[in-house]
């Protein structure tokens, strides 16, 4: 009767332990992050941590978001709450989060952490990551099936390099993330995608997932085909050098539209979509005497999926 007794007391005890190691996941800083329950109230300071967020089926528990954080559309309605660099820190608080998902190199982390809010540091830079994040964020949000979402993710990225014309493989290409030549390397998500889609990256991994290069680094490269978003657009032409670059000179050069580029730029769950938003770019024909799509119209604008 008293091991009876002592079992039922214990019970309550064996249940919180096991609810807290299913909730303990490690973050990309080596931190343990160990949650009695599921969060119900949570705050993601990067775009594609809100994607990731919502694509696992746990977008009515975000009560706030980054200042760029516009998909899916719901989000808009949330309390912005800054960016990477400049979080606020007092709103963020005042939310009452649960669990704050940002990035591990975040300024905010550790003063977050220094009040008492649970926080999970993680790294978005490459494919790999895009994986690791569904994985550990499903975990310990306890929500959505993130293998099944890596796979439906992977089959649309397969299915758009299929579709690919023959002729479109082994283009050699140079894509620019921002202004002032920063460039998606072949080590950043962008340069995974484009290389399941059979196409050459000019700027090698070695260098940085997202390096600053010299326009003279382009202009020996050579690429055949520039990728860019629309705002930069007329800058590349006038850059030292750069009228000698054949994607220049043959007017091959796909130009995004701002959604567009929100989906290309987020290392997140929508990586099918910006494999059909490059391979678009990739088998738009060009004849033999380079009269190709010109300026702003390689890719078609499209609204990301709802």
């Amino acid at each position: 009767m008293l091991r009876r007794v002592a079992a039922l007391l214990l019970l309550p005890m064996f249940l919180l332990m096991t609810v807290q190691a299913r909730a303990a996941v490690v973050d990309d800083r080596g931190a343990r992050i160990a949650l009695a329950k599921p969060p119900q109230r949570i705050v993601t300071l990067l775009p594609s941590l809100t994607e990731t967020v919502c694509e696992l089926g746990a977008c009515e528990r975000l009560v706030g978001v980054d200042d760029y954080s516009n998909w899916p559309a719901q989000v808009a309605r949330l309390p912005h709450v800054g960016g990477v660099d400049d979080a606020s820190i007092e709103r963020i608080v005042a939310l009452k989060p649960d669990l704050v998902l940002l990035s591990s190199s975040s300024r905010a982390l550790q003063r977050l952490e220094s009040l008492g809010v649970k926080v999970m540091g993680l790294d978005l830079k490459t494919f790999d990551d895009v994986r690791r994040a569904l994985l550990r964020v499903s975990q310990v949000v306890g929500a959505g099936d993130a293998e099944a979402i890596w796979k439906r993710m992977n089959a649309r990225i397969d299915a758009a390099a299929a579709a690919l014309p023959a002729n479109a493989r082994g283009t050699t290409v140079y894509y620019e993330v921002s202004g002032g030549g920063y460039a998606a390397s072949a080590s950043s998500h962008v340069g995974a995608v484009l290389a399941r889609l059979g196409a050459v990256n000019v700027v090698p991994g070695e260098l940085g997932t997202v390096p600053k290069l010299n326009p003279e680094f382009v202009v020996r490269a050579d690429p055949q085909l520039v990728m860019a978003s629309r705002r930069e657009i007329d800058e590349l032409a006038a850059r030292p050098g750069w009228h000698r670059i054949r994607a220049i000179r043959d007017k091959r050069v796909c130009t995004f539209a701002p959604a567009e580029g929100d989906v290309l730029a987020r290392p997140g769950p929508r990586m099918g979509e910006a494999a059909e938003i490059l391979a678009r770019c990739l088998a738009t024909p060009f004849s033999a005497a380079g009269r190709g799509p010109g300026w702003g119209q390689g890719a078609a604008p499209r609204r990301p999926a709802p």
